[in-house]
């Protein structure tokens, strides 16, 4: 997230894509209308379905599930041939552009149109609307990312972004809400199966790094793996870890997973979830950590299964990170209740149990403040070197004191700084960067340019072309030493850069000098390590509209994807969807949040909405003789079905089925009360949405696909 959810006040439009603040963030309305009420600022929402924004917006565009990155090409080509681009932004600070603006020219708006569904001038209509009321503010979320092509439709979104010149501006950026507190945090700390904290990677280089900030030698790091080589490879991510253990899919692993550890998972968040239900009863031993007993805990057949309570969130402290990148400190307002523990005892008791609590508690004395301190110390690629334990309570102890409009203390202890230090903060008399990229202002006030990642001048496998990738002369934060691009900061201590000079004195001269630690480049239209070097089209795998899969295949298979092979031109099957005829999509609810084991184990909200549903439009209702209220049977072609109440809508279009996702405690139309533990069963229960979520995977991330499959639907 560039800016923050503050910073939508000074937006002059909105466009949000695969995003429902009303029922996901709620927090965030507050600061979207405001925008709209004050500014007079349009909101645009682009969604399959007719959302409760949609139901607050000035614009709404229904758009085919799986189709965002044709219609934001649609977009960027429409702001270019109209001449509405910022053409000094662009020679500036972008790269790319030119070898972007060819690709984007297919989509035009009558083939945004074919592609989308979204009438030919309405592309246009929207186009000018955001060009004419900048900056613009452009929010997605997961009905972004949750796509085989997901991380090209993330990029067609910041490219938009680019060519309206709205990066690094008040009332600008891209944003993507994170769905639950301190996802952002997760993601910083990289409990993720391709990286080491802070995002460095499994480089040896990137393990060096983080040796010598646990104080831990090497060497005892690597013995811990069975070869050298696995220390440096990806493992499965959590939407595939399953396929470690039931392999439909050919695994690279010298073992199938014999264990599973889930510590605050959701587990019918995965998609595909009757295959996990095939795994859990083939592993030796499965351990849910959770407040409460999640899907897991009685969907098992075999004894294989322990529960360990955790403590909530109220029963412990430490350092969270919002998802504007703001670091804030959770006070413990009660001791552990009944027979949980928090989890830095469970992990405590583990790490002894397993031996090598010696390693791992090496500078960690006072808990959790030297944990903040200590991935502070590691995470300098993100800033997380200034925000101490002391300054973030600081901020909480005096947060009245933070303007709303730009989180900037006005006087007091806190005078000049950022609310919660927005990384990064990259030292203990930095404020916080409120904006990233901003160059209005000097990089100690919080000012920040492009990352520079690549050097001077980098070439393009497309066209094999040379461009420079340093910002222009000029483009630089006030005060800067060098009045224009530069490289990033290396050898102050020979042998270091600034990533991994653990003494900051990199940092520290950077800094001295007006400058960005990494460099001063420009954005990139073009990713030439990426399988589409520029964001295009391709038809979702199971696609509704066969007769486009030709124009705009998937594509080849991938091999070793994160351990596991991944299907792709052999999944992509133009007859399904004679049997399968509906596009399957899901979301959240306001009522409920993530899987929801928490949320229906509350009396109050379980009463607020105590039934699993789909949404279906009354064509589709009358089509297979369903009134609202009644019972449907809804199947995938992986051979998931479930049983839910129909809703009869006109948020849907007649072609669409939409479910919310955070319904647990049946399986494929049979209850699973009796097996919660005594006591522990939800006040509600409900099939988990995700049985009936298709097969498919992002080539970048893996992410699942869940927004774009086929189901069928029939009266149960």
């Amino acid at each position: 997230m560039t800016n923050s959810l503050n910073d939508i006040r000074h937006a002059k439009s909105m466009i949000f894509i695969g995003s429902n603040p009303p029922e996901a963030h709620p927090i965030a309305m507050q600061h979207i209308l405001h925008a709209k009420e004050k500014n007079n600022a349009p909101i645009v929402v682009v969604d399959p379905r007719f959302t409760k924004l949609a139901a607050k917006g000035t614009d709404y565009v229904r758009v085919r599930p799986g189709t965002d990155a044709a219609y934001m090409m649609g977009l960027v080509n429409a702001v270019i041939t109209n001449g509405w681009e910022d053409k000094d932004f662009l020679s500036k600070r972008v790269a790319g552009f030119e070898e972007m603006k060819e690709v984007a020219a297919h989509y035009t708006p009558e083939v945004v149109e074919d592609i989308t569904g979204v009438p030919a001038a309405d592309v246009t209509r929207v186009a000018k609307l955001l060009a004419m009321n900048r900056p613009t503010s452009l929010t997605w979320c997961m009905g972004g990312t949750q796509h085989h092509i997901g991380s090209s439709i993330v990029r067609a979104f910041c490219i938009l972004q680019l060519v309206l010149g709205n990066m690094g501006k008040t009332g600008g950026g891209t944003n993507i809400f994170r769905g639950h507190d301190n996802v952002q945090g997760a993601t910083d700390m990289c409990i993720l199966s391709h990286s080491l904290p802070a995002y460095y990677g499994l480089s040896d280089g990137a393990w060096q790094h983080w040796c010598r900030v646990w104080d831990v030698d090497y060497d005892y790091i690597k013995s811990r793996f069975k070869e050298k080589e696995w220390m440096n490879k990806k493992g499965f991510t959590l939407s595939r870890w399953y396929e470690g253990v039931i392999q439909e899919d050919k695994i690279h692993q010298y073992t199938p997973l014999k264990a599973v550890f889930q510590w605050g998972c959701g587990p019918n968040s995965n998609s595909q979830y009757h295959k996990v239900k095939k795994a859990y009863d083939m592993l030796d031993l499965i351990v849910v950590v959770d407040p409460f007993p999640t899907m897991t805990a009685v969907l098992g057949e075999k004894d294989n299964i322990y529960l360990l309570p955790s403590s909530s969130q109220y029963e412990t402290s430490g350092s969270v990170t919002s998802t504007s990148r703001q670091i804030q400190w959770r006070h413990k307002v009660v001791d552990p209740v009944h027979d949980s523990r928090t989890d830095y005892d469970i992990m405590a008791d583990l790490v002894k149990r397993l031996g090598f609590a010696d390693e791992f508690y090496k500078n960690i004395k006072q808990v959790p403040e030297d944990i903040t301190r200590e991935l502070g110390r590691g995470s300098l690629t993100i800033g997380y070197n200034g925000q101490s334990p002391e300054r973030i309570k600081k901020h909480m102890e005096n947060w009245h004191m933070f303007d709303i409009d730009d989180l900037q203390a006005k006087g007091g202890p806190c005078d000049g700084e950022y609310y919660g230090m927005p990384w990064p903060c990259w030292s203990e008399d930095h404020p916080g960067t409120p904006i990233l990229y901003d160059i209005s202002k000097p990089v100690m006030e919080g000012g920040l340019p492009f990352r520079n990642r690549f050097g001077s001048v980098a070439t393009y496998v497309m066209s094999g072309r040379e461009e420079v990738q340093l910002a222009a002369k000029g483009v630089c934060n006030p005060g800067s030493e060098e009045p224009g691009g530069y490289e990033e900061f290396k050898d102050v201590v020979p042998g270091t850069n600034w990533k991994t000079d653990l003494s900051q004195k990199t940092i520290k001269e950077a800094l001295s000098k007006g400058m960005a630690p990494f460099g001063n480049a420009r954005a990139r239209c073009v990713v030439w390590t990426f399988p589409d070097q520029i964001p295009i089209h391709r038809e979702p795998l199971h696609s509704p509209r066969p007769d486009l899969i030709e124009k705009y295949p998937t594509y080849p298979d991938k091999e070793n994807h994160y351990r596991v092979d991944t299907r792709y031109e052999s999944e992509q099957d133009p007859e399904l969807v004679k049997e399968f005829p509906y596009v399957i999509t899901t979301g959240r609810m306001v009522e409920h949040m993530g899987a929801g084991a928490e949320t229906r184990s509350n009396k109050y909200l379980a009463e607020l909405q105590p039934d699993m549903y789909a949404e279906i439009h009354p064509r589709t209702a009358n089509n297979i003789g369903v009134r609202n209220g009644e019972m449907v049977w809804i199947e995938s072609p992986e051979g998931g079905k479930i049983k839910v109440m129909a809703k009869v809508t006109e948020r849907v279009d007649d072609k669409t089925i939409f479910l919310p996702f955070h319904y647990g405690g049946m399986f494929m139309g049979e209850s699973l009360s009796d097996k919660y533990p005594e006591g522990t069963e939800p006040y509600v229960v409900g099939e988990p949405g995700n049985i009936i979520t298709n097969y498919g995977y992002d080539i970048i991330t893996q992410i699942q696909t869940t927004k774009d499959g086929l189901c069928k639907i029939s009266r149960a």
